[in-house]
């Protein structure tokens, strides 16, 4: 079937691209979502606040980064889907569980009640993996610090200053 070139449109709206792809993608930045959905990072900024705002998205700060957590409890806002929750559509489109294995580790573990934790866990393993080697915890031996260089000669030692009235204003022996 022919597609209308006449005015392009989707079937879902901004808000629900940036909620798809925060659903794909629980720690991608701004600018990552905004250039997948084809709209500003401005105007990603405000949907993801809005979004907040009506409870659909909490954002957690892990670091210098943020990360996405989905409340799939949440309903559809127009009334001809009334009684029907986000989770399950999300779910349909981008092909995993809210809830299967995505509950944050670490600093961010404990979700709100009824909020699909979208933290994860592979990055909290690496993190750890990687304390582990420079702790020597994985049996390997840890390296010892390097020796710090020899210190390198200073300055001649100064000789005393010429006395008063020696007639040699530079010192024994620079005239």
């Amino acid at each position: 079937m022919e597609g209308d070139e006449r005015r392009p449109w989707t079937l879902l709206t901004s808000h629900g691209h940036v909620l798809v792809e925060i659903a794909r993608d629980p720690r991608a930045r701004v600018r990552d979502l905004s250039a997948i959905i084809g709209i500003t990072e401005r105007a990603t900024q405000s949907i993801i606040a809005d979004l907040e705002r009506a409870g659909y998205v909490e954002r957690i700060r892990v670091g210098r980064r943020t990360q996405y957590v989905l409340n799939g409890d949440n309903p559809f806002r127009h009334s001809a889907q009334n009684g029907l929750h986000v989770g399950p559509f999300l779910e349909l489109l981008t092909g995993t569980s809210l809830a299967e294995g995505l509950a944050p580790a670490g600093p961010v573990a404990a979700a709100p009640e009824g909020v699909a934790a979208a933290a994860v866990p592979e990055v909290m393993d690496a993190v750890a993996e990687v304390m582990d080697v420079m702790d020597g915890a994985d049996g390997a031996a840890v390296p010892p610090l390097p020796e710090p260089p020899a210190p390198l000669p200073g300055p001649a030692p100064l000789t005393a200053p010429p006395a008063p009235g020696s007639g040699d204003p530079l010192g024994p022996g620079l005239s």
